[in-house]
Order: structure tokens, then C-alpha cells, then sequence
């Protein structure tokens, strides 16, 4: 950017994390370091599903990682949770050092209904500054069609929470290195317009010198989020709870209901998966597999049905548009999967209420 454009204050330092330069360290060190590569779950277990079967155990770094989904939330919440997505990035990609970081994130406050790039030239951060690539930004402010992007005020940009806070991750796990990152802010855009952007961004998904991030929180239940889902078993019908709700003998415990929400989430946008286990029962999948594109409709379709609140659906579903324009146009595979899923706090009342946090890697094959 010019040497004119304003510098993103890190707004949310101090309350939502430490502004402390060694305190933030030393907490973002611990939660890095206790992340258990062995922990990581083989498949995605869904109560009300079979478990689909997923690639063999894991090493960390993740060899030919290209993205990782992970939560926004104060420190305190969602820190440990966002170490397992960060513990995935390697050093390079494909022999090639990252140079750049796109980073996806959800609107909270401000309506958009398309996506936003920011004037800022650089995120500061309390651990050191992050340079805003000002060429990238303008580049993609080009392509496409006239309308399809915008530019964020700084006032929107320093009000949003769901970059700044992966912003902290970024600049500690790219520790002495020079990196730049894109910002993009994503609105309340359909599942059409998830594709195309996917399809403006697949190119930068596909130069090694690249690396994304998306941001997003899973499940908000309670009253206060005005979404208080509950099935009291995987194969019951869907309700909404009310101030009476008590719970039958047998009944699962909400806190479940929500696990079983969102690992049917989790599992539509894992790929590939397969129905059945391999025969040498080593996890890895069989055949082709379900696909980028297949993920991207199982997601949406899920949305429709449960309307669960996935702040970053849409982010999500950019990056799902971006990896099936490329599966379906450079023949690119990939693999999309979970490692880590918390929630703030077990539900078991209608008074209570919680949000779900989960980490996930994707990498090419």
C-alpha cells in the first residue's frame, strides 16, 4: 500500500488477548507445544453416521499444507484450540517458502454482501507488525467483475475481530520471517458466490509461495445466539428448546447434541472420505474418495438443514469453491481434515450457552 495508508491498530489486544509482547509469547509457546500429534482423530465420528476413514495417522508439520480453519475467539477460549491448526503449517511449500498469507474471515458487525480487502498497510500485532501486500490487494481488487470487491474503511477493519485475532498465530508461527498476508474480509454472499470468488482466488491457492488461513467459530447455542438446536438422540427429530425444556431419562445431554451437530458439519467438509474402512484397517481411504466439490454441497446442504451458526460459512466455503476449481480444472487433489474440536463451556440448560471451536489442515496430494 502507500506509504499514505493507515496501519490496523490491534484493537482487540488487551481484552480479547494479551498485549503483553512476553506474556502473549510465552501463551501462544505453551499452547504450540502442547499440541499431541498422537490426540489427532484417525476419522470423523459422528454419532448418527458411520465414521468415515480418513489417511493414515499424522506427523506434524503437515507435509504439503496449504490452508488451515481455525477459530476467532478471546485467547482464553479459543487459543488451545487454534494451536492444532497452527501446529500444521510447514515451513515451505512444495520446496518453496511461504511468502504470503491469505487471510479469510466472516463479518461481524458491518453488512457486506460480497467481499473486502483492506486499505491498511500493515496489522500490527503486540509480537511485531504483518505488512499488508498493497500489489496483491490491488490485484485482486481488478479481477473479476466491476462491484465484486470492495475496499474496507479502517473503521470496519479495526472493528472485526475474526482476522486480527489469527493475526498474533501468523506473525509467531512466521517467527523472523518476512511474510506479507492479504486480508479478506468475506460477506453475507451465497453459496454461487462462494464458487466464483473460490475460482478468483484458486490461482493464489495454487502458487506455493501462498498460504490461507480462514477463520471461524462452529457452533453458537444458547438463547443469546437465538439458536438452541437439540436432538435428544442421533436418530430424533431436530427441536428448538424453550424456558420449559427438561430433560428426559436417556436424552442426551445437550453439550452432546451440539458435539453431534457439529460433527456432521465437520464431517460434510472433510474429503475425501469413503463409506467403509480399507480392508488392512490402516485408515487410509479407499478409491477416489468424495471430492472438493462434493464437500462444498454437503456443507451447504447441511447449512440448509440445521441452520447451524458457522460464523465463517461463508470463508469456508470460499476456500471449498477455490479447491474445487481447482480439482476440477488443474486436476488438483487435496485432503481436507479436522484435528481439533472444543466447546467453551458443557451446555446441560436451556439458560446456558456456549460456542464450538474446531481446527482443520488442508493439503494437496
Amino acid at each position: 500500500m502507500s506509504s499514505t495508508a493507515p496501519r490496523r491498530r490491534a484493537t482487540h489486544a488487551g481484552s480479547w488477548y494479551s498485549s503483553s509482547p512476553s506474556k502473549l509469547d510465552a501463551q501462544l509457546n505453551g499452547w504450540l507445544n502442547e499440541v499431541d500429534p498422537s490426540a489427532i482423530p484417525s476419522a470423523v465420528e459422528v454419532a448418527s453416521l458411520s465414521p468415515s476413514p480418513l489417511t493414515s495417522p499424522l506427523t506434524l508439520p503437515i507435509e504439503g499444507c496449504r490452508a488451515i480453519i481455525g477459530p476467532h475467539a478471546g485467547y482464553s477460549y479459543s487459543g488451545p484450540a487454534a494451536a492444532w491448526a497452527y501446529r500444521c503449517i510447514p515451513a515451505t511449500t512444495a520446496g518453496v517458502r511461504i511468502k504470503r498469507v491469505f487471510m479469510l474471515g466472516p463479518s461481524h458487525h458491518h453488512y457486506l454482501d460480497r467481499c473486502a480487502l483492506s486499505r491498511c498497510s500493515v496489522y500490527e500485532t503486540p509480537l511485531g507488525d504483518l505488512k499488508v501486500d498493497g500489489e496483491t490487494s490491488r490485484e485482486i481488487m481488478m479481477s473479476g467483475q466491476k462491484g465484486d470487491w470492495e475496499w474496507m474503511e479502517r473503521g470496519v477493519d479495526e472493528a472485526e475481530h475474526s482476522i486480527e485475532m489469527h493475526a498474533a498465530y501468523v506473525r509467531k508461527v512466521f517467527e523472523g520471517q518476512e511474510i506479507t498476508i492479504v486480508p479478506i474480509l468475506v460477506g453475507a454472499i451465497s453459496t454461487r458466490q462462494e464458487s466464483y470468488y473460490g475460482s478468483l482466488l484458486a490461482p493464489y491457492l495454487a502458487d506455493p509461495d501462498n498460504f490461507f488461513v480462514v477463520s471461524s467459530d462452529f457452533c453458537h447455542w444458547g438463547s443469546r445466539f437465538s439458536y438452541t438446536y437439540y436432538r435428544p438422540s442421533p436418530d430424533a427429530s431436530s427441536t428448538s428448546l424453550s424456558s420449559t425444556f427438561r430433560p428426559r431419562e436417556g436424552d442426551a445431554p445437550i453439550h452432546q447434541s451440539i458435539r453431534d451437530l457439529d460433527d456432521e458439519g465437520m464431517q460434510a467438509i472433510s474429503f475425501p472420505t469413503s463409506s467403509s474402512p480399507s480392508p488392512s484397517g490402516s485408515g487410509a481411504v479407499q478409491g477416489e474418495g468424495k471430492s472438493a466439490i462434493q464437500a462444498k454441497e454437503e456443507f451447504a446442504a447441511y447449512l440448509k438443514k440445521t441452520r447451524n451458526t458457522v460464523c465463517g460459512r461463508h470463508p469456508i466455503g470460499v476456500l471449498l469453491g477455490a479447491l474445487a476449481e481447482l480439482e476440477s480444472q488443474k486436476g488438483q487433489k487435496s485432503e481436507c481434515r479436522f484435528v481439533r474440536y472444543e466447546q467453551s463451556s458443557e451446555c446441560e440448560s436451556y439458560r446456558d450457552s456456549s460456542v464450538s471451536y474446531a481446527s482443520a489442515f488442508v493439503r494437496f496430494l
